[in-house]
């Protein structure tokens, strides 16, 4: 019997040994991995966190903590993702948050924060009737030292103009800046054509473009209130148009191909022939027009996307079975004999010494005197095998490849095995020299991603299995022979799915059979005359590839919109005018002039 005291003593050490035990990393580990086997990834991830804090050193707990943050922070996007598609942007901005706070490297949930920080900030602003313009300050008017930035004109009077003229275009562009109050200077070697205007409530920089078109001229702004005007070609251009330099530091050009990249679309849809490169600064230097500028800095703003990454887990599950059977009696398949004949016996004396030869030579007349004592037989021995041996190999491999888009990842896994490609003979020594490479052998994965706007991987994959099956010599050098399993394949997942590709398979059998003719063929008998051995090897190999998209395309609203640059032989930029509903004064009437240089009425005030 053993003592209440002692008993209750037992259970008071277990019930104060029970935080110990849970307080070890190998229970908390334990507990990520019942979690996560049960798709509770959010506990574990904290548990796995709570095993690699109290032991960061153990790589056991490491990967097991990297790996449930991935997918813990994946997953919380995408629910962010499901519950932003039915409007619930609040919500969604939560789990996105939630995404960035376990793993901070998570770029898309960050992405995903923004996106949604500015879906709810426009719905507020839909709610509210009010459009906020958000108004960025051109580096470009920014003075840097004593360098000034390019000249803009800023027209006096905002009303609407209406036209009806028949005269020449210089007058018509005095007439314009007598209504809205700036200053008009032409050309001297701009000869004006009489042409017939008729406008009706347009405002004053929409009037001046109109009149540019018809006029086949151009303006320039000369000072705040002031203009220039000329005739629309391409010497004048070059000759009176402003130009303006920048530069742009490029947050997301890599190499200097990027560089080139900007610079060549630049030139083909701005038709900006000067730029400058710096590929230590990652900036291109520009010279042209204010118009050009500020499209360049658009275009620039569409086209400097960082590039999209993903995150690839490659499982490859290689399954070996072996099964090897020898089973009957090896029985002797040779029998030799020999003669042996008798020895004859031959005395002889010389002085007082008598010896005697034993003759073993056989002749001709020994053949009479053949008995069973002259051949001996030697029959070889038999030996009985019993032999089953069964193997069974699982070798799984999980490692993950990050990638950017469009850019090749590789995996190997395995050995490098020399090859001799060659050999040659130096001047000064006798000696020939083998010229060798280095071949990889093993599993070698090589992995090209497109990642595409809808959270879509194309992956262009190409798998190999190799492994050295043995050796042949080839002029007098000993080479490996080398079995090779390969497959080229082409998918596109959604991010998280799974692709397996199997059927990488290896199925080896063989039976062979040794013993007496036609004995060893019997049903039964064939294991006493004879021995059979039966071989039969087999060997998958399946491949799991899951994409996890870390980074996607940061395409919004204003990188698809179109946008006006002018026309094909020159580029022009026009803003956009807010729409003013409030009512507006009267405004002036421009008569047809009976005379070529009427007197202009003054626009009434409100």
């Amino acid at each position: 019997m053993i003592p209440v005291r002692f008993k209750l003593c037992l259970v008071l050490i277990g019930f104060v040994s029970l935080p110990v035990y849970s307080q070890r990393p190998e229970s908390s580990y334990k507990a990520g991995v019942r979690a996560e086997a049960k798709g509770h990834l959010d506990a574990a991830y904290l548990a796995f966190k709570a095993a690699h804090d109290k032991k960061p050193n153990e790589p056991k707990y490491l990967a097991a903590y990297l790996k449930a943050r991935l997918y813990a922070s994946s997953d919380h996007v995408q629910k962010g993702q499901s519950l932003r598609d039915v409007y619930k942007l609040e919500d969604a901005l939560v789990e996105f948050r939630r995404a960035a706070e376990i793993d901070s490297s998570n770029f898309s949930a960050f992405q995903e924060i923004r996106r949604t920080e500015d879906l709810i900030q426009r719905r507020e602003a839909e709610q509210n009737q009010s459009v906020q313009v958000k108004t960025q300050i051109s580096q470009l008017e920014k003075q840097a030292g004593s360098a000034a930035g390019p000249v803009s004109i800023t027209f006096p009077s905002n009303n609407d103009i209406t036209l009806h003229l028949v005269t020449t275009v210089d007058m018509v562009y005095k007439t314009l800046g007598k209504l809205a109050g700036f200053n008009v200077l032409i050309d001297p070697e701009y000869k004006p054509q009489k042409i017939q205007m008729e406008l009706k409530d347009v405002n004053v920089r929409d009037a001046l473009s109109m009149v540019a078109l018809q006029s086949k001229t151009f303006w320039r702004p000369v000072s705040s209130n002031t203009i220039l005007v000329s005739a629309d070609n391409s010497g004048k251009r070059k000759e009176i148009e402003q130009n303006v330099m920048r530069t742009f530091y490029l947050k997301n050009a890599a190499t200097p191909a990027d560089l080139q990249q900007a610079a060549s679309t630049l030139k083909g849809i701005l038709d900006i022939t000067r730029i400058q490169t710096t590929p230590e600064q990652r900036s291109l230097t520009i010279r042209g027009t204010p118009d050009q500028m500020v499209l360049a800095q658009k275009l620039l703003l569409d086209i400097d996307k960082p590039r999209s990454e993903v995150m690839i887990e490659i499982a490859v599950l290689e399954i070996s079975k072996g099964r090897i059977q020898t089973l009957g009696i090896n029985p002797p398949t040779s029998v030799s004999a020999t003669l042996q004949p008798s020895g004859t016996t031959s005395t002889s004396t010389t002085g007082t010494t008598t010896t005697g030869t034993t003759s073993s030579g056989f002749t001709l007349n020994s053949f009479a005197y053949l008995t069973a004592n002259n051949v001996q037989i030697s029959i070889p021995g038999a030996s009985l095998t019993a032999l089953l041996s069964d193997s069974n190999t699982k070798v799984l491999q999980k490692p993950q490849i990050r990638a950017m888009d469009s850019e090749k990842a590789t995996l190997k896994i395995g050995d490098r095995i020399p090859i001799a490609t060659g050999s040659y003979q130096s001047g000064l020594s006798n000696g020939v020299n083998t010229q060798f490479t280095y071949i990889d052998v093993g599993v070698n994965v090589d992995i090209v991603p497109y990642i595409h706007s809808n959270r879509e991987v194309t992956l262009k994959m190409s798998f190999e299995i190799s492994s050295v099956t043995g050796e042949q010599t080839v002029d007098g050098v000993t080479e490996p022979t080398i079995g090779q399993r390969r497959i080229e394949h082409q998918a596109r997942l959604r991010d998280g799915e799974v692709n397996l590709i199997g059927g990488i398979l290896q199925d080896t059998e063989s039976h062979s059979l040794s013993g007496y003719p036609f004995l060893a063929r019997l049903p039964l008998l064939k294991y006493l005359f004879g021995q059979e051995n039966k071989d039969h090897q087999q060997s998958e190999i399946v491949f799991a590839i899951t994409p996890h998209i870390i980074r996607s395309n940061e395409v919004n609203d204003d990188n698809e919109k179109m946008v006006d640059i002018g026309t094909g032989s020159s580029i022009a930029y026009r803003t956009i005018q807010p729409a003013d509903n409030s009512a507006k004064p009267a405004t002036p009437t421009v008569p047809t002039p009976a005379m070529p240089a009427p007197a202009v009425p003054q626009p009434l005030k409100p």
